[in-house]
């Protein structure tokens, strides 16, 4: 007889699920190069693209998502709990994906990622700021 571990039975019994699921997803995106969207002029905001319009939406949510973290250490007057790597790291890439916007000519790249650039740099600063003076740790 075969040994089997109970690993081995804990995986076995996801496999065939999974391998549906894959059938499905495949069949299903297999069948749906007619449904694809063609861009479009908006009729919201004419001169745009509807791609530019959900790029300047989805922006928005991203670049700001930051803001309530800034809002609350300049409340606390603290950098207390604030990892400012994390903001450098991501306004330094942000400067990439400003040049990325410019390469492919997106607006909504370019507008919201220059904003983020600032957002992530007045937060270091007032990490900074707060750390220097001796209220990074209250």
């Amino acid at each position: 007889m075969y040994d089997v571990r109970p690993d081995q039975v804990e995986l076995d019994r996801y496999k065939k699920p999974a391998l549906g699921a894959l059938f499905i997803g495949v069949f299903t995106l297999a069948g749906c190069g007619e449904l694809i969207v063609h861009d479009m002029e908006s009729l919201l905001v004419p001169g745009f693209q509807h791609s530019e319009v959900i790029g300047l939406v989805a922006g928005f949510g991203t670049t700001f998502a930051a803001v309530p973290d800034v809002i609350a250490m300049l409340k606390r007057r603290s950098s207390k709990g604030m990892n400012p790597r994390m903001a450098a790291i991501m306004g330094v890439f942000q400067i990439v994906w400003v040049y990325y916007g410019l390469l492919i000519v997106s607006r909504p790249v370019v507008l919201w990622n220059i904003i983020a650039v600032g957002t992530n740099f007045f937060s270091v600063g007032a990490y900074l700021y707060f750390a220097r003076s001796g209220k990074g740790t209250q």
